[in-house]
């Protein structure tokens, strides 16, 4: 591990003017992936700012009957709070399928949201990458590539993005509060904060250098039925093949809600739009629910290693759809 020093945060905005004069400097919180890439020398920074201790911790009712989640509280808290449980039945599904109960313990709701991608090649100093080294090479197009990204990927890159948490977001349509070093607020939908790999896939989010996650809003819940499933190697402790996210309500006979967000096939939380139109106002049926897989992989283009992933999306799809429609019937 590179020498750094480090520094204790008393308030958010002096942790947020800290960060700004320090190109090298990093925030840390819960540790759980930064500490990880430090040990391998792929993120090297020269001042880690502790944020674990600021008040960002709470989960606070909302007046329009959503909630607020401080960026700084555990996933495990998350996932165990009764009002997540009850209103959001899927965002307590997705932190559950995540990782382990040590590192939910321990990792924060905005390090969930910014962890970096589990790309082999990018955990490998010994091997080209342009997202670690711009301009290197992605030997995962020619290489071991079961695990990478069938839609949103680039010449440049296809690692996709691994958190569970974070597609169950974007199916909930959560925003994403900030705070500049100017002292300044923004308010970003989560969708919006990621960005596609394109030239430049070493530039991962939307946020400024110095720019910090103080919360996630949720809005109130969405009508019907959320279900959230996670395709993966092993019952535990593995990160997606494929992951749905799926809010639908069924009434008088048709579709009058559908949200739908796919993990594990793109560089970002996917969410599919095209699918979410093709199912509304239409009755539930399998030939319909097969054209709205066909529409939430348009475009989908495996590297070979995973070229599996398109049939077993499509098909996990379905399958959620057809149980969602069914206990509503």
């Amino acid at each position: 591990m590179m020498p750094f020093s480090y520094e204790r945060a008393s308030d958010v905005q002096q942790a947020v003017r800290l960060l700004a004069a320090q190109p090298q400097a990093r925030f840390i919180a819960g540790g759980t992936n930064l500490i990880d890439l430090m040990k391998l020398g792929i993120e090297r920074p020269t001042h880690l700012i502790d944020i674990s201790r600021l008040p960002l911790a709470a989960i606070e009712d909302s007046a329009d009957g959503g909630l607020r989640i401080g960026a700084q509280v555990r996933n495990s808290d998350l996932a165990a709070d009764r009002r997540v449980r009850e209103r959001y039945p899927m965002l307590c599904q997705a932190l559950l399928a995540g990782a382990s109960g040590q590192i939910r313990n321990k990792a924060s709701t905005a390090g969930n949201l910014l962890q970096r991608t589990r790309c082999a090649y990018f955990y490998d100093p010994g091997m080209a990458c342009n997202k670690r080294e711009p301009g290197s090479g992605c030997p995962a197009r020619q290489g071991h590539n079961r695990m990478h990204a069938i839609l949103g990927a680039s010449e440049a890159c296809i690692a996709v993005h691994p958190s569970d948490m974070a597609v169950a977001m974007v199916a909930l349509e959560a925003r994403v509060e900030t705070l500049l070093p100017d002292g300044q607020r923004r308010t970003l939908a989560l969708d919006q904060l990621y960005r596609l790999p394109e030239t430049t896939p070493e530039v991962e989010t939307q946020l400024a250098h110095g720019e910090m996650i103080v919360a996630i809003t949720l809005p109130p819940p969405p009508a019907g039925r959320q279900l959230y499933r996670k395709v993966r190697d092993r019952a535990s402790y593995a990160f997606a093949l494929v992951a749905v996210a799926l809010v639908v309500e069924v009434r008088a006979g048709q579709l009058r809600t559908a949200r739908i967000a796919l993990g594990g096939v793109a560089p970002k939380p996917w969410r599919a739009t095209a699918a979410e139109q093709a199912l509304l106002g239409q009755p539930p049926s399998q030939a319909l629910y097969q054209q709205a897989a066909d529409a939430a992989l348009a475009g989908a283009r495996g590297q070979g290693g995973n070229d599996f992933k398109i049939p077993l999306a499509k098909r996990t799809l379905c399958q959620m759809l057809a149980s969602a429609a069914e206990e509503q019937a």
